[in-house]
Parts: structure tokens; sequence; C-alpha cells
């Protein structure tokens, strides 16, 4: 439907991509549609995961179908995935209490940042902590030192949203995006399934029309897909 189509691209045009989150041996469903879905509240583009099995990610109603709207790129190992975080100008924060620790509020979220968010029972592993660029705390006045790591992602995903509302750079018309990234965006969004489609079979998108219509030509077994 066109006006779904339009939903579709507003929604697309403020997403962020240098803002993310990398989940290190998170397992619970729970907690991995919880995070999604302040992903998507908030505008990241995208998450990172490592160590996620595919049995895992089964999402339970708390994503409300999140997972449809934020992707999750899985990597092989903590390292691998710093890396490649880093290499796309990433500045990496994790979540972990140490003397080095900085106070979450006192810190600039404006810039390319990925929240680093460890497992459920043990927190970010000695891995992580060595190669992330800053370790942040998020203040407790109670017995208990730790937030759940979905109430965790939701508070620095907040807060770097805030701080980039004060500074004026939330996008709004894709600018985040390049115009491949935000045509091939829109493309799985509207058409998940000509999309799987297309990447089996090694074919480009086909082009789409201002109201959302596929204007290229299909074989007929990928129309069954539309």
């Amino acid at each position: 439907m066109p006006r779904r189509f339009e939903r579709l691209k507003a929604v697309l045009k403020s997403r962020m991509s240098d803002l993310t989150v990398l989940l290190e041996n998170v397992e619970k469903p729970h907690n991995l549609s919880a995070i999604l879905r302040t992903c998507d509240a908030v505008g990241v583009l995208e998450a990172h995961a490592i160590g996620m099995k595919k049995n895992i990610q089964t999402f339970n109603s708390t994503a409300q179908g999140s997972q449809k709207w934020v992707k999750i790129r899985n990597h092989l190992n903590t390292e691998e995935a710093v890396k490649s975080l880093k290499e796309k100008g990433f500045q990496i924060y994790g979540t972990c209490l140490n003397e080095k620790s900085f106070d979450y509020r006192d810190c600039d979220f404006t810039g390319p940042t990925a929240f680093v968010l460890g497992a459920e029972k043990w927190g970010l592993s000695h891995e992580a902590t060595r190669l992330i660029d800053k370790s942040l705390l998020i203040p407790m006045r109670g017995m208990v030192q730790s937030l759940n790591v979905s109430v965790a992602a939701s508070t620095l995903l907040f807060e770097a949203l805030r701080q980039r509302h004060i500074a004026n750079l939330i996008p709004k018309a894709g600018e985040s995006l390049t115009p491949e990234m935000y045509d091939q965006v829109l493309f799985e969004w509207a058409y998940p399934q000509v999309a799987s489609w297309c990447k089996i079979h090694g074919r480009k998108y086909p082009l789409l029309n201002q109201t959302g219509e596929i204007i290229e030509s299909l074989p007929r077994n990928a129309k069954f897909h539309c």
C-alpha cells in the first residue's frame, strides 16, 4: 500500500548508521528482543552480535516485530567485531565496573558510537574489556550494582539520542545513509521475501517506483513472493 510505503520511507530517513550496540554472548530471547525493540525506537539502523547461535535468535512478543526493522550482523569473535567497528570509525564503549570507568552522563555520544554489552550473568569478557576505547558505568543507588542488560542498553541508547537531539544531529532526510544503503534497506523492508529470493539467486534488487511498486519484470516463481 502506498501509505505503508511512505511510512517505511519516513522511518528509514531517520535511521542512524553511526549508533549501534555490540552484544557479546547475550543469549536470552527476552533480553535480545527488548534490546532490538529499543534500537528500533531510538532509530538504530543495525545491531551487532558475537557468538550468537542461530537457535538463540528466537524473538518473543517483547520484540513487537522490531527484529524485522533492525538487522543483526553476527561476528565470529570479539576481536573481529571490535576491529570491524573501529575500521568504520566507531568509538567503542563498554559497560563494566572498574576504577577507570566513566559515568555515562559525562561522555560524548554524538559521534559514531558502539555500546558493547556483555552476557547476562558474566558481563563483558576480559578480551572485550581490553579492546574497548572507554569503560562506562551507570551509577547505582541500591544494593545491586548492575542493571539487566536490556535496561542498560536502553539507558545508554536514549542518552545518545538525547545528546544528538540537543546537538541537532538526528537525521531527517536519510543523511546518515548512503543512497545505495537507503535503497537496499528500503527494498528489504518493503519486500523481504523477494529480497531473500534475490540473494539466493545472486540478483540485484528490482527497482521500485514512487509508490513502492516493483517496476521490473520478474520470473513467475519470484512473483509469488510479492
